[in-house]
């Protein structure tokens, strides 16, 4: 089978899919286009443009499938190149548009999430990494049809929805490690990106109140930074500068694996996480996973793993002190069984989905 593979804003997470997918299903002949994951607001409108008109001999080749991630303006480029609007076409949703926190300071615009709807629609089917992202997906997309003023087709959200289910992203075989913290330490890993909506306001309030106990920690900062650096970061170094263990992004895989087996806890605060590779990765090398009770972690841990309370950094930090307690006193952390998200478990439930939506066997 020759499957297209598109990756229109090819971020980090959209990396370790996209890798992971052609890796571990070898046996398709993969076609991949990738376009880098930067200038968001141009890449979610211009991708459809720069493929079209630079890489049309590739597109126009014949596929079986073509597999778009959800940034892809998929009906511009159906239109652009004729020969794939007759193409079965599967969409992955690492995101959408509607569910993502607004910083205040962005030109807001409809048009993020009208791409997602139109590129749902013009999809066979639709795939997204968890459940609350694709409650959240098509909740938001009625909320704005029902905003539209007039000629607004009937049952466009139940027709995504009978074309969609979940099938998370996978984690790399490489990813399942045992622990190997070391007794009587407490370190605590933040491993996200250096983001407004990662929180970090958050971080810094919980840090601030935990560091106030009368309680021994180490915290490492680490994940992917850009240009502009939140604030709360600067604050946070100079708040906890000797209790700070690894601070900045790890080039080194291998050397940020040890790091999460070094964990007791791998730490979320984010305003939104479709699925939280990130912590995923955490929890498969042995630390604890602590979140917030909201987003997708409702679907992944146990509510024992999920901090919230009217004040989530006052909630935070107490859970946190009482973790730090309990090792204090001699007791181990459990840790939380990820395995039934490994590629080798999830490899056939992706190879099912391909080979229904190339033959016109729609799942529903």
């Amino acid at each position: 089978m020759r499957i297209l593979l598109l990756s229109a804003y090819d971020a980090d997470s959209h990396v370790y899919w996209r890798e992971g997918l052609v890796t571990h299903l070898s046996e398709y002949q993969w076609t991949v286009l990738k376009l880098p994951g930067r200038y968001f607001s141009w890449r979610m409108r211009g991708n459809s443009l720069s493929w079209a008109f630079s890489e049309y001999e590739t597109l126009s080749q014949p596929y079986d499938l073509v597999i778009a991630t959800s940034m892809t303006d998929l009906s511009s480029l159906r239109g652009f190149v004729p020969s794939l609007a007759n193409t079965p076409t599967l969409v992955y949703f690492h995101e959408n548009q509607f569910a993502y926190p607004s910083s205040g300071k962005e030109f807001k615009s409809v048009e993020p999430c009208i791409l997602n709807l139109y590129t749902a629609l013009a999809a066979d089917y639709c795939l997204f990494n968890s459940e609350y992202n694709r409650k959240t997906m098509l909740e938001g997309a009625a909320v704005l049809l029902a905003k539209l003023p007039d000629q607004v087709p009937l049952g466009l959200i139940e027709r995504i929805r009978k074309r969609s289910s979940v099938l998370p992203v996978p984690l790399s075989d490489d990813s399942f490690l045992p622990s190997t913290a070391i007794n009587g330490e407490f370190t605590i890993t933040w491993n996200h990106r250096w983001e407004y909506d990662k929180n970090p306001q958050l971080l810094l309030d919980s840090m601030r109140l935990l560091s106030d106990f009368d309680v021994d920690f180490t915290l490492n900062i680490v994940g992917q930074q850009f240009r502009k650096i939140p604030k709360q970061f600067d604050l946070l170094n100079a708040l906890l500068a000797d209790r700070i263990g690894h601070w900045g992004y790890m080039q080194s895989r291998s050397a940020y694996q040890q790091l999460l087996q070094q964990s007791d806890v791998v730490l979320s605060t984010a305003l939104h996480d479709y699925q939280g590779i990130a912590v995923l990765e955490g929890a498969a090398a042995g630390a604890l996973p602590v979140v917030p009770d909201r987003l997708a972690y409702t679907e992944l841990f146990p509510e024992s793993c999920r901090y919230s309370g009217e004040d989530e950094a006052e909630t935070l930090a107490l859970f946190l002190k009482q973790l730090i307690d309990y090792k204090k006193a001699g007791s181990g952390l459990e840790c939380v069984d990820v395995s039934h998200l490994n590629w080798t478990v999830m490899a056939d439930h992706y190879r099912r989905i391909i080979q229904q939506v190339a033959s016109g066997n729609l799942v529903n």
